[in-house]
């Protein structure tokens, strides 16, 4: 057996081992709860990257002047990842008996005793992966020339996809929070991280300085700083109105999320936007990836803090996590060479080779 060959297996034997450990651990309702934290993590890379990268396809040529090629390759070996993103979607989806309440619970509506079935959820979630795998597939490589005719109808679309995605996969496992932001905050959060990974995994690329230059590092830094303020301000507005409109469910959904690591997590989460904004007076590539790592980090974690709680009513971090997030890291690692879209293949070839990817 090749060396190829042969890596990815035993990446995936591992894999295995480690969500057996991981079922071990938590039990069938709270090591699921795990994976699908895990999960969302790994589908936060490539979907939080599309919606820079449809941006990106809309200015073309500006983001070239401006150093973004290896930003927007580092972003496209990201979306790459969709692919495996939608096969492990489907331990989420055999298990959504086990993770949702409203299999347990009578429907009020005639309307809601269709949509809250699992058929029905089985069968919206795979729409919505499908039609970002489309769009992944669609952006995997830069078109000729720029154009509103694709990126603004790929934008709207992934907005609607992504809203109703979180109001059916994350909301919907703690029912006692009501808020037409979460949509919006999580798509925010998964933009964040896809774009602080890209800069870890991007290659430098020399950026000029001087007179109407920009400092090296800060055409990195910006647009993070930009997701991450976005990011913390929709937390804090929805915070504001749960705390104003002081209804028990909700402040019930925040107290599960609070206890120590939860207080923990955004004074760290906090610092590192404050700091983020700071280091835009004095950028530097060795400040920027230091705060990249720590943006993703902190998302990671959000992942766990929005859905683990439903299932605990408390934000505690478990054995079961760990091993659930090794787990599908190791998965997906195995998975990508079998599933790589052709364009993310050309393009690593083309890096390989010197060429413009």
């Amino acid at each position: 057996m090749s060396r190829p060959t042969r890596h990815p297996a035993l990446l995936g034997l591992a894999g295995l081992v480690l969500l057996a450990l991981c079922l071990l651990a938590g039990g069938w309702r709270g090591a699921m709860a795990s994976y699908l934290a895990a999960w969302l993590v790994l589908l936060a890379l490539p979907v939080g990257a599309l919606p820079v990268v449809i941006v990106a396809e809309r200015f073309g040529e500006r983001v070239k002047a401006r150093g973004g090629v290896e930003m927007l390759a580092g972003l496209r070996r990201l979306m790459a990842l969709m692919p495996v993103a939608a096969l492990l979607a489907l331990p989420v989806l055999a298990a959504a008996a086990l993770l949702y309440p409203w299999v347990r619970e009578p429907a009020h509506t005639p309307l809601a005793a269709l949509w809250f079935t699992v058929p029905f959820f089985v069968a919206r979630v795979i729409a919505y992966v499908a039609a970002w795998t489309w769009l992944s597939f669609r952006f995997a490589r830069p078109f000729d020339a720029p154009g509103e005719g694709r990126t603004v109808p790929a934008v709207g679309l992934h907005a609607v996809i992504g809203t109703l995605f979180v109001t059916d996969v994350i909301a919907s496992l703690d029912p006692r929070l009501d808020s037409t932001l979460l949509g919006l905050l999580v798509m925010t959060a998964w933009s964040g991280l896809a774009f602080a990974a890209a800069i870890l995994l991007a290659w430098e690329e020399p950026e000029p300085v001087g007179r109407g230059r920009t400092a090296p590092g800060r055409g990195r830094l910006v647009p993070l700083v930009v997701l991450l303020s976005l990011w913390a301000y929709l937390h804090f507005v929805q915070f504001l109105i749960v705390w104003s409109a002081n209804l028990p469910p909700e402040v019930a959904w925040y107290f599960a999320r609070g206890g120590w690591l939860g207080r923990a997590l955004s004074i760290v989460a906090g610092a590192v936007v404050v700091l983020a904004g700071l280091a835009t007076l004095r950028p530097g590539r060795p400040t920027t990836r230091i705060l990249a790592g720590a943006a993703v980090a902190v998302h990671a974690l959000e992942m766990f803090w929005l859905v683990t709680p439903a299932i605990r009513d408390r934000f505690v971090l478990r054995p079961s996590d760990a091993l659930a997030a090794g787990g599908v890291a190791c998965l997906a690692a195995a998975l990508r060479p079998f599933l790589r879209p052709r364009a993310d293949r050309a393009a690593s070839a083309a890096r390989r080779a010197g060429r413009p990817a």
